[in-house]
């Protein structure tokens, strides 16, 4: 269980960078990857280690994220 929490962290990680050229290469914050592990796991496991999809995922589901996460999706072009 933990290793496929790790797991879909990066994937987070890798996930969130994609939104703009400046964003990719200055990636998430912390506490961007904080906000949005857990929905991440819950809502998006399918597409862990699939940055692509991870990213349409969070934004698809985007009214069912933590108020966190939802910011952090927004402030990245979700």
């Amino acid at each position: 269980m933990m290793k496929s929490f790790h797991v879909a962290a990066a994937a987070l990680i890798l996930s969130l960078g994609v939104g703009s050229l400046a964003q990719a290469q200055s990636g998430p914050t912390p506490q961007e990857q904080m906000a949005c592990r857990s929905d991440a796991g819950k809502l998006c496991a399918e597409h862990i280690g699939k940055p692509p999809q991870m990213n349409a995922c969070l934004k698809a589901n985007k009214t069912k994220l933590s108020d966190g996460c939802r910011k952090v999706v927004e402030s990245r072009g979700g």
